[in-house]
């Protein structure tokens, strides 16, 4: 049952744990050196992250509570993918479920990998304009309070780490340089 991946070898795969936002596994490998090893990675499902911007340049994100951390992060509105949906629908599903928000132009900035060695949750990123405001349908484990800043504003909190959430900071990051580079 051995399998290549890559330069490795799976020799036997486990099921540790999952739900239904994670499942972690851990594989019995011969490492690329051709050691024997145990290699233990983490799928999550894949999300969105998703920055609304205004034509004065004020962008819309979020405070809120979050639980791993044990305190308050800012950051783009972000959300999972439900089963067998495009990343835009997540998108627009997501930023008028948690704050109110729809766009009628949205441009899609590529994607990101939370973290390449044990995690696999791709992350697409979208800059949502021509704004207009709704009700939030926020689920009951949310308490997002919206907060209003300019880009640059956004920027700047990136750089000085008051915004430290990976797929915040590279989504921030990438639109003030793709606006720029538009002259926007």
């Amino acid at each position: 049952m051995a399998e290549k991946h890559g330069p490795w070898t799976i020799q036997e795969r486990r099921e540790k744990y999952r739900d239904s936002f994670i499942n972690v596994r851990e594989d019995q490998v011969l490492r690329p050196d051709g050691q024997p090893g145990q290699y233990t990675t983490v799928t999550m499902r894949a999300g969105v992250a998703i920055l609304p911007i205004d034509s004065d340049r004020i962008v819309y994100i979020t405070q809120q509570f979050r639980y791993a951390l044990g305190k308050e992060s800012i950051e783009v509105v972000c959300g999972a993918l439900e089963e067998n949906e495009p990343p835009l629908e997540a998108a627009q599903r997501e930023v008028q479920e948690e704050i109110g928000i729809n766009a009628d132009e949205w441009t899609q900035l590529g994607s990101f990998d939370l973290d390449t060695s044990i995690v696999h949750c791709p992350v697409h990123l979208f800059l949502a304009k021509q704004l207009s405001f709704t009700q939030t349908h926020q689920e009951g484990t949310e308490t997002i309070k919206t907060l209003q800043v300019s880009l640059d504003e956004a920027v700047q909190m990136v750089m000085d780490s008051k915004i430290t959430h990976s797929p915040s900071c590279v989504l921030i990051l990438k639109a003030a340089n793709i606006l720029s580079q538009l002259g926007k």
